[in-house]
């Protein structure tokens, strides 16, 4: 599964964030939510200090790599949408599968996704992600966050935008990310689409619980 461009943005590794609505049985109805307005400049300084807070992991000393897996489910479950971006996923397949299917695809899928991509991350801890700018996204509050990721090496800077939406009693989530023009959501959809017509859905389950205990 092609993981290298997200990798390489940021030391976060974990951007799978993409929200859409999903319908059919297998995916439980999303909770109405109540949000206040917030500023778009609050956005950027939310993904800034999300950086900081990973980076900070990574470069921590004290840090094992369990310390390090642990840290970053922490910050997945609090900064990003993460039920509805494993639903974004397998978007084409929510209606086909059982809820047991479903129950054991989100069950897998945040362990998964830390456990992914924590090995590779090590070699980004000398990035530094700075906010361009921030932009208002139609009516829901809704800010994209662009960005700009540089490493101590020279290496070419790579731009990035974050989109959040306003978190229920305050605060952000990310919801979707772009890579250089590239829309990381659409890229891991294709792979999970790949594995399941080639292999079935508890297949992909199973990988996933795989890849968690190999790492």
């Amino acid at each position: 599964m092609n993981s290298h461009i997200l990798v390489r943005v940021t030391a976060i590794g974990l951007a799978l964030a993409f929200v859409a609505p999903v319908t059919g049985n297998a995916a439980p109805a999303a909770a109405a939510t109540s949000t206040t307005a917030q500023s778009p400049v609050s956005a950027g300084t939310f993904i800034d200090e999300l950086a900081d807070k990973a980076y900070g992991v990574l470069r921590s000393k004290k840090n094992d790599k369990d310390t390090i897996r642990r840290e970053f489910r922490a910050l997945l479950k609090d900064n990003f949408a993460i039920t509805q971006i494993g639903n974004k996923l397998i978007r084409r397949h929510v209606r086909t599968i059982s809820r047991a299917q479903y129950e054991a695809y989100q069950q897998a899928f945040p362990d998964y996704v830390v456990d992914t991509y924590t090995d590779n991350m090590f070699e980004f801890a000398d990035s530094d992600l700075r906010i361009v700018r921030t932009v208002p996204r139609g009516t829901r509050g809704n800010v994209d966050v662009y960005a700009r990721v540089y490493r101590d090496n020279g290496a070419q800077p790579i731009d990035s935008i974050w989109s959040v939406k306003p978190k229920e009693g305050g605060g952000w989530l990310v919801t979707d990310l772009n890579v250089a023009g590239v829309n990381l959501s659409l890229t891991q959809e294709a792979d999970f689409n790949a594995f399941i017509a080639k292999n079935g859905f508890d297949a992909l389950v199973a990988f996933m619980r795989g890849r968690n205990k190999a790492s």
